[in-house]
């Protein structure tokens, strides 16, 4: 399978998705936007992935790459591809299907849990209430004809499912040591005290969280058709 993911900033890629593609033989391609690079051909991919980033969807006076990706996300979904969203990329998705991203009342990062919805038919394979490693101060509203898949406390719509290919998740299964590392080193300025904000050591020291995260994104990715 042949599997394009759009990446933002240096420091925010595939993280454990890299991994489970090589360790499955997917092959694995890229636009990275900070460098300015093509977009795919419609033949030349199966899957598309679009990761997070620090800005916002609505920076387009800063970032006018944004438009474009947009635009390109749009006809995705209209060719009926399989996307996964993660953090920016979910609400680039709600924003394309013509959702609002706005800041959200609690800026979340850390371990945190999500509960599935009862419509989280997209997400079948995952448990029903599990740990996400967050790091986002926005949120979207949930896209018309969109099911909202997951929650948690502090964020209404974790997660959503439209048209049974397209999935938005706001949390992160796919951060690792060296990801959140990297998040920390580059974006130190969000973590500031609050109700849904840990500290660098919780993030950092929670071996098992990593492990399990990355297992559950192993299954959750598994489980969409090829």
């Amino acid at each position: 399978m042949r599997i394009h993911f759009f990446q933002h900033v240096p420091f925010e890629g595939l993280g454990s998705i890299q991994g489970w593609a090589e360790s499955n033989s997917h092959s694995l391609t890229a636009t990275r936007f900070y460098l300015n690079e093509s977009l795919p051909g419609w033949e030349d991919f199966d899957w598309l992935i679009i990761m997070g980033g620090p800005m916002s969807v609505n920076d387009e006076d800063k970032y006018a790459w944004l438009t474009r990706e947009k635009r390109f996300i749009e006809s995705a979904v209209e060719r009926d591809k399989v996307i996964i969203g993660v953090c920016l990329g979910a609400q680039l998705i709600a924003n394309v299907l013509g959702s609002r991203v706005y800041k959200s009342n609690f800026r979340e990062i850390g371990w945190h849990p999500v509960k599935k919805t009862d419509k989280a038919s997209a997400l079948n394979l995952l448990p029903q209430e599990f740990v996400a490693f967050h790091w986002h101060g926005e949120t979207f509203d949930l896209p018309k004809g969109a099911l909202h898949a997951a929650k948690s406390e502090a964020c209404l719509n974790q997660a959503f499912v439209f048209k049974s290919k397209v999935i938005g998740l706001q949390f992160h299964l796919e951060s690792t040591p060296y990801s959140v590392c990297a998040l920390l080193e580059h974006c130190s300025e969000d973590v500031v005290a609050d109700r849904y904000v840990q500290c660098p050591e919780e993030m950092l020291g929670n071996e098992k969280g990593f492990t399990s995260a990355n297992r559950l994104m192993n299954v959750l990715l598994d489980g969409i058709p090829q």
